[in-house]
């Protein structure tokens, strides 16, 4: 077990599990630009990386209306329903 504190609320510490890794990366990947500067930039490049080296690999492009809040309710079910992983980009 793994202590991961949380940065919007760390009065109280809460005991989670680390998710198991697969050991592949297939069906449909999330790519959420969480609005901060040039976070898109990142995420094009990565992107094309992807693309590249995954090519059965869907990629999906999502993102947050402001990086100073979390995503909403809505963005969250859609990428949850529509995706196996995500990769978020944070940039400055």
């Amino acid at each position: 077990m793994t202590t991961i504190l949380d940065p919007t609320d760390e009065r109280v510490p809460v005991r989670r599990s680390i998710t198991p890794r697969p050991e592949r990366i297939e069906g449909n990947v999330a790519l959420l630009d969480i609005s901060k500067p040039r976070g898109n930039v990142l995420l094009d490049r990565l992107e094309a990386l992807l693309a590249e080296r995954l090519p059965d690999v869907t990629l999906n492009r999502y993102a947050k209306p402001t990086f100073t809040k979390p995503a909403p309710a809505e963005l969250r079910s859609e990428i949850k329903a529509d995706n196996h992983f995500v990769i978020e980009a944070l940039a400055d």
